[in-house]
This record gives C-alpha cells, structure tokens and sequence, in this order.
C-alpha cells in the first residue's frame, strides 16, 4: 500500500506545471479582489450589475500584476 502511495504521488509531482504558483488564483496578489468578485455574486444572486465594482477592482489589479510581470520579463536578460 505504501508503495501505491509512493507511486501516486510520483505521477502527480510529474503532472505538475512547470510553473505552480502560476497555476492557482490563490497565489496571485489579486486573489483578495477575485474572492470579493465572488462573495459579491453570491450574496446578489449572481446579478452582475450589482457586482461591477467589484471586477472593476479586480480587473485593474490583473492589469497592474501582468504590467509587473512583462516588466519583470523585459529586465531579465537572457545572457546572465
């Protein structure tokens, strides 16, 4: 049985993205924006209009983070 485990969890590190912490909203800096989106559409029975300011904010924040990433990226040489 521990062998099984072993196994199954050999599959699964392989399975993994090469890039984790990109893989999951959970991670991201805008996963406190994201759940508010969320609590907002459930508390309104998923009427969006009511929930616009909302994924405004998070909208801005995803905008914000790629701008940081691509900035990232830009300074990153590739000869280093």
């Amino acid at each position: 049985m521990a062998t099984t485990k072993a196994a199954a969890e050999q599959r699964h590190q392989q399975q993994a993205p090469p890039y984790p912490r990109a893989a999951r909203i959970s991670d991201s800096q805008c996963y406190p924006q994201y759940a508010a989106s969320l609590k907002c559409l459930e508390k309104f029975n998923s009427e969006k209009s009511k929930c616009q300011e909302h994924f405004d904010v998070y909208k801005e924040c995803k905008k914000k983070e790629r701008e940081a990433r691509l900035e990232r990226n830009r300074n990153r040489s590739l000869f280093s």
